[in-house]
C-alpha cells in the first residue's frame, strides 16, 4: 500500500516522518503472561518516574504537542494518544489487556514516547494511505464512542476518507483477533534522524513478529 504525506503536513512541519509497517499472516489473541508481565512492570516504573516530574516534561510528549499546535489543533484540548497513555499511568490507572496486538502497541508507544497506530489492513480501502490535516466539518466516530472532529487534526486516510489519528482512531478498522493482515503507522518524533526512526521501525517490527508470527515489511516516509 502506498503511503504519502500531504503539503498541508510538510508545509508546516519540514522534518515530519512516520515509520510503516505492513503485516501478513499474522495471530492475534490473548497477550502472552510475557507482553502483560512487562506492560504491568513498565507502567509501574514510569507511575515512579513520573513522581517528580510532569508528563509534557517527556520529550515525546512534548514534540507530539507541538505538532498539533503547528496544525492549528490545541493540545491541551486534544492530546495525543501518547500523552493520554502517560497521563492514565501518571494517575495509576493502568492500562489493562486487550488483545496481543493492541497491548503490544501500548507498550511500543510508551516505550518510544509517541503515538502508534494499527489498523486492520482488510479493512481498509484502495491502495494508498495519505497523511494529511482534517478539514473544516471532518469527522469520525472514534474508538472513545463519540465523535471527533479532525479539523486541523493531523489524520490518516484512504479512499474512503481518514479513518486514523494520532489523537484517536475511528472505529472503522481496529485489530482484533480475526485479523491476519495489518498496517502499523509509528509517529516518529520530528527530530529523530531518519536512520533512527528506520532503526526504531525495524526493531519494533521484529518484536511484533515475535508475538504473532507472519512477515512484515517496513519503510519510513518523510514529508
Amino acid at each position: 500500500m502506498e503511503i504519502t504525506i500531504d503539503s498541508s503536513i510538510s508545509s508546516t512541519i519540514p522534518d515530519f516522518k512516520i515509520g510503516i509497517i505492513h503485516y501478513h499472516d499474522i495471530e492475534v489473541g490473548d497477550s502472552p503472561q510475557m507482553l502483560k508481565g512487562r506492560l504491568q512492570l513498565f507502567q509501574e516504573s514510569i507511575f515512579f518516574d513520573l513522581q517528580d516530574k510532569n508528563v509534557t516534561d517527556i520529550a515525546g510528549v512534548a514534540e507530539w504537542r507541538d505538532v498539533f499546535k503547528k496544525t492549528g489543533k490545541d493540545p491541551n484540548r486534544y492530546r495525543h494518544s501518547a500523552e493520554a497513555l502517560f497521563r492514565r499511568i501518571k494517575k495509576q490507572n493502568y492500562l489493562a489487556p486487550i488483545n496481543s496486538a493492541i497491548d503490544s502497541n501500548n507498550f511500543f508507544s510508551l516505550q518510544y514516547e509517541v503515538p502508534i497506530g494499527i489498523y486492520d489492513l482488510d479493512r481498509l480501502k484502495g491502495d494508498s494511505i495519505k497523511l494529511r490535516v482534517g478539514t473544516p466539518g471532518e469527522t469520525y466516530t472514534g474508538l472513545n464512542g463519540r465523535e471527533n472532529s479532525l479539523e486541523n487534526l493531523l489524520v490518516a486516510a484512504d479512499d474512503r476518507g481518514a479513518f486514523g489519528s494520532p489523537f484517536v482512531d475511528s472505529d472503522r478498522a481496529p485489530v482484533g483477533n480475526a485479523t491476519k493482515n495489518a498496517v502499523q503507522i509509528i509517529f516518529l518524533k520530528p527530530s529523530l534522524p531518519e536512520e533512527e526512526g528506520e532503526k526504531l521501525t525495524k526493531s519494533l517490527m521484529e518484536m511484533f513478529i515475535g508475538i504473532h508470527g507472519g512477515e512484515g515489511t517496513y519503510e519510513v516516509v518523510s514529508g
